[in-house]
């Protein structure tokens, strides 16, 4: 068994797909678009990590209570643990 996606919210999809891929070099696999359970227009938006492996399923914000949860989606605990391998002869920095 794997994890195929994990969904993160986030505040607004074209500003998750800047970070994510342009700063941390996740690919963009997809972004069609789709319609929420109450018909409003939303967009189906996931990335993976260079090393493939799960995706992250990028859902806007829909509604007071989801807006609240960005930044704060897991309560005190981390969400996403991740590991970047070194291109050979880099330094980690501290």
């Amino acid at each position: 068994m794997t994890i195929e996606l994990v969904t993160f919210v986030v505040r607004d999809y074209d500003e998750a797909i800047n970070f994510f891929v342009n700063l941390l070099g996740f690919t963009l696999v997809e972004d069609s678009p789709s319609v929420a359970e109450s018909g409003r227009a939303k967009r189906w938006v996931v990335v993976r990590p260079p090393s493939g492996g799960t995706g992250l399923l990028l859902a806007e914000a829909d509604g007071d209570e989801q807006r609240r949860a960005l930044g704060n989606q897991t309560g005190p605990r981390c969400l996403l643990f991740a590991r970047r391998r070194l291109r050979r002869g880099a330094r980690a920095h501290a």
